[in-house]
């Protein structure tokens, strides 16, 4: 890896990240139109994914400082954050192994591209969001979902907000605060297959770069996205989505 396409990644990372079109997807795409290994970037990948985690702290850290007083804010996040850590545990290394290959990739964009469409015109006639077990963990399940590479979370879980009738921004707001533990826990997680040397990372300098422009970009990626999802749907990023399968499908064969 050069010290161009760590940078390159992190700033996609930092963008796919927060808008929703998969930034494991398309870290895997471009990992693969680089030439580069893509199962020996599993470590890089997680340390892109901690400098999107310090872009959301410092961007919703009054919403994440607020969780300790809101008790039952914080106990649904937790809720919602159980089936990610089930599936996490117990198929990470499966799902990396059917679903971490640039083909399955663009599938999943698709399939997205699809749910985005069926989310914006299927809402509730009626918005009234209320936070109950069901819907929470119901959407818990939807970013437990964005482990498959070419899933978004904030995607899957912005969408599912909408059919059960919460607002764009916020359930865009939600899906970052749930998203905070899922990707703390990774990044720890990854972080211990790091010492013991089962998750090999690139040059220190590499790592930085890489991190540092995810966060950065990553910082802008979310700014814009709150303020574009008062006024725009989800129908600009399924139209995105498809367009970049059709181009994946085009040059990697």
């Amino acid at each position: 890896m050069t010290f161009l396409q760590a940078l390159l990644l992190g700033i996609i990372q930092g963008i796919a990240e927060f808008l929703p079109i998969s930034s494991s997807g398309h870290l895997v795409l471009f990992e693969s139109i680089f030439g580069l290994e893509i199962e020996t970037l599993k470590g890089f990948d997680v340390v892109l994914h901690l400098g999107t985690l310090v872009a959301i702290v410092i961007y919703f850290w009054n919403d994440l400082w607020g969780l300790f007083k809101n008790r039952r804010l914080l106990g649904y996040i937790v809720l919602a954050t159980i089936p990610a850590v089930i599936v996490g545990f117990t198929m990470e290394d499966w799902l990396d192994y059917v679903f971490r290959d640039p083909k399955m990739v663009l599938l999943m964009l698709a399939l997205l591209a699809v749910f985005f469409v069926i989310a914006e015109k299927y809402p509730p006639k009626k918005e009234r969001w209320r936070f109950t077990l069901k819907n929470t963990f119901l959407m818990g399940i939807a970013q437990a979902c964005a482990l498959i590479p070419g899933i978004s979370r904030s995607g899957s879980v912005i969408g599912t907000g909408l059919l059960f009738g919460l607002k764009r921004e916020e359930a865009a707001r939600f899906a970052f605060l749930l998203g905070t533990p899922a990707i703390a826990g990774a990044s720890l997680l990854t972080g211990i297959h790091v010492v013991q040397g089962e998750a090999p990372l690139p040059s220190w300098d590499l790592v930085i770069v890489g991190f540092f422009a995810s966060a950065v970009a990553g910082y802008l990626s979310v700014s814009f996205l709150m303020k574009f999802l008062k006024t725009h749907s989800l129908r600009v990023f399924s139209i995105y989505l498809v367009v970049a399968a059709v181009i994946g499908i085009i040059v990697l064969n």
